[in-house]
Formats: structure tokens, sequence, C-alpha cells
């Protein structure tokens, strides 16, 4: 071959442009997924491929997960809820306000079932200025409440808080009665994972009650604090959360549903990204355990 020809075969090899992402996306999904394991498989190359990167990947995950999740899944459940009576004063509120540091209440008639509206604590401020609170109705303050079913889906809620512009919405069970209520931050933490303020550092919400024998566990939560919050003597020693330790029992991350029996309870996985646990249900009582032994 001439030197000529070699130089040109080079100029050629030199000229040819890389491969940028959209086209290694898509040779990446020249081949549809024909479910979401799949999917999720597919994604998670293109993260090893580095393609994308883990947060995004993290993300979608949560999005993913979210459009199959239930307002029952995540919602605060009645005996958590801080409510406040349509009768209360100004001075009856406040001590109700700064002790939750919530910003959104649920105002009450005769009961928690008797739903009248939701305080924002913002608009209390204005009481500020005012020497005389003997005028004060709470009518004036309370904006319209969200009900909404426990059979409502995440995304769907989701795309209704950013429609009215609500923050909050009540869960009521198939009777009527309200059993919790969830907000725009719970919604989006299944999909961008722990929302951390000013306030979270003394939060001790990482265990929600939702029946007797049945709760909600944040994976972050310390073993500590779990071990102190069940009475169990769970160890850790080699995993400082109970999310890892989970983790470790099921050998590999497991995605939504998935469920063990470990130390005497039934572990269910209600959220989870492409490398860690972020949301438990936690059942003290296993029927199945007792019933191994008849």
């Amino acid at each position: 071959m001439s030197d000529t020809s070699e130089l040109l075969n080079d100029s050629a090899e030199t000229s040819t442009p890389r491969r940028g992402v959209r086209e290694w996306l898509s040779d990446l999904f020249s081949d549809e997924p024909e479910d979401l394991p799949e999917l999720l498989s597919i994604l998670r190359d293109a993260a090893e491929r580095q393609l994308i990167d883990l947060d995004a990947l993290n993300i979608i995950f949560g999005a993913l997960q979210v459009s199959d999740m239930h307002a029952r899944d995540i919602m605060i459940p009645r005996s958590a809820l801080v409510v406040v009576g349509e009768d209360q004063t100004p001075a009856e509120l406040l001590p109700v306000i700064v002790e939750s540091r919530h910003s959104r209440f649920p105002v009450i008639g005769d009961d928690v079932d008797d739903i009248k509206g939701i305080l924002h604590a913002k608009d209390l401020l204005p009481l500020l200025l005012q020497e005389n609170h003997q005028t004060f109705a709470m009518r004036d303050f309370i904006r319209p409440a969200q009900l909404i079913p426990e059979s409502k889906r995440l995304n769907v809620l989701l795309q209704e808080f950013r429609a009215n512009r609500n923050h909050m919405a009540l869960v009521v069970d198939e009777y009527g009665q309200i059993s919790g209520a969830v907000t725009i931050e719970d919604v989006l933490e299944q999909i961008v994972g722990e929302i951390e303020d000013e306030h979270d550092v003394d939060d001790d919400s990482f265990v929600k009650q939702l029946e007797a024998n049945s709760f909600h566990v944040k994976a972050n939560t310390t073993v500590e604090d779990f071990n102190e919050y069940f009475g169990t003597t769970l160890s850790d020693e080699e995993f400082d959360t109970i999310g890892g330790l989970v983790l470790h029992e099921f050998g590999h991350v497991p995605e939504r549903g998935e469920s063990i029996v470990y130390a005497g309870m039934a572990f269910e996985v209600l959220n989870a990204d492409s490398r860690r646990i972020r949301l438990l249900k936690v059942d003290t009582v296993v029927p199945e355990v007792a019933n191994a032994d008849d």
C-alpha cells in the first residue's frame, strides 16, 4: 500500500466523530423492554456503562415505583396526626404549633372524622400584630381539605398536588373515616430520597405505627433506635441502619414488594432504589412462624 493510501485511511479514521450519549442510548433501547424488570435491568446496565449517573438512576427508580404505590403505603397514620379544634383560641393553638413544628394542621369539629379544613401556620402570623385576639374565628383562617381514598396512586396524587397547589391530603378508608394524611414531601421522598430540613435533626418520626402490630420504618433508622423502639436486640456491630441489616439478609438489592422474615418479624420493602432500601413495612407478629411449629 502506498504512503498516500495509508494517509487517506488515517485521515478517514480520525475524521469519524466519536459516538455521543444519544447514539449510546439509541443502541441501549434498540430492543424495547417487554416488562418493568427488563427495563430496570437496562437502566442498571446504563449506569454501569456510565451513561447515566447513580443519582439520576435512583430518581428514575423512585419515579417508576411511585406509579405503583398508593396513599396507604406512605400515609401518616391517624394515630400520629396532629390536629387542632375549630373552637380553639390562638393561645391554645400556638403551643401545639410550636411543639409539633408542622406547617399544616387538619382542623376538626367533634372528632377526627369531622374535618373542617386545613390550617396553615403561616396564616396566623398577622395575629402577632394584633393586640386584641377576642375577634379570632378559625373559619376565617382554614382552607379547604383535600380528601382522597387509601387506594389513590401516588403519581396521580402528585399531579393533583401540582395542579391544585395543595401540599396535604387527608386519606379516608372505605367507610369514609379518616385513616391518615399524605403530604407532597412524603411523595417526593419516595422519588428523590429523604428530604431534610432544619427541624429534621431532632425528628423522631422514623417509625410510624399503622396498626397494632404493623409499622412503617425508614430504612436509615439506626439499629440502636430500632431496638429501643421495638425492644429487640439486633446487633449493630456490622451494620448501622436497619436498612443495611435487612439488605444483608436479602443478599441482594430487593425490589418493592419483596419480603423476608428476620428476628421474628416480617420486613416488606415498600421503596428501594438501585443501591439501597428506603422504606420498610415491619410486622411484629408473623403468623407463618407460629404455624410452622404446628
